[in-house]
This record gives structure tokens, C-alpha cells and sequence, in this order.
């Protein structure tokens, strides 16, 4: 018996797998993209707790570019709001020049809610 055979009214290519000849099936090439902290974060809580979405992004191979997505929206999310929470907190270089741990603890802050923003917003849903 041949390893692999052609189907023509299907168009399947069939490997031979002990007695049976099973389709030879895989996945589209999908594009690959970077993907940052975010978007790992995003993917472990889909594998994880939103299994049937998770799915649908693999087989319609969209997982890679939802993930880079998500990625950079959140990331454009931190950067706005950091912006904005420093500007309204009053935290500025002279702060940074002046008394650099009242600075860290302000900063370490912001991060610790914009953080928790952005899980809220982007990555638990």
C-alpha cells in the first residue's frame, strides 16, 4: 500500500496511519506577529477561561493578530493614562530631582491601578 494517496473528488491528500489512510489536514500559515507581555496575559486567560473563543481564534487563525491587538491597545492604554495620572498627581521631574523615593512610591502606584485598569478593561474579558 502507498504512504500517501490523492483523492480527486475531494482534493485530500491521505497518509496511511497503520490500516487507514488518514487526510493529511493542517492549519493556514498564519501571520506572525510580536507579541508582548499583554498579549500573553490575554492568551492565558483564554486558554484558560474562554476556551470556546480560543478555539475559534485558532482555527480561523486570527489567535496571533487578536493577541498583537490586544497588545498594543494596551499598551497605548498605559502610556495615555500614565500621562495622565502624573499630570494630575503632580508628579514631575523636579519631584524625580528632589525627593526620588516619594517619586518611585507615586510611580509604583499609578503603575499598581493603571495595571489593574487595563486586566479590568482588556485582558479578563
Amino acid at each position: 500500500m502507498e504512504k500517501y494517496i490523492y483523492d480527486k473528488s475531494n482534493g485530500l491528500w491521505y497518509e496511511l496511519q497503520g490500516d487507514y489512510y488518514i487526510p493529511c489536514l493542517k492549519l493556514p500559515d498564519e501571520e506572525q506577529v510580536e507579541i508582548g507581555i499583554w498579549g500573553q496575559r490575554h492568551l492565558e486567560y483564554i486558554k484558560h477561561h474562554r476556551k470556546g473563543f480560543y478555539t475559534s481564534l485558532v482555527l480561523d487563525c486570527k489567535l496571533n493578530r487578536h493577541l498583537a491587538d490586544i497588545n498594543k491597545q494596551a499598551e497605548e492604554m498605559f502610556d495615555t493614562l500614565i500621562t495622565q495620572y502624573k499630570t494630575a498627581e503632580g508628579v514631575t521631574e523636579q519631584l524625580k530631582a528632589d525627593d526620588q523615593m516619594e517619586w518611585v512610591c507615586k510611580m509604583n502606584s499609578m503603575r499598581d491601578r493603571i495595571n489593574e485598569i487595563i486586566y479590568k478593561e482588556l485582558i479578563y474579558v
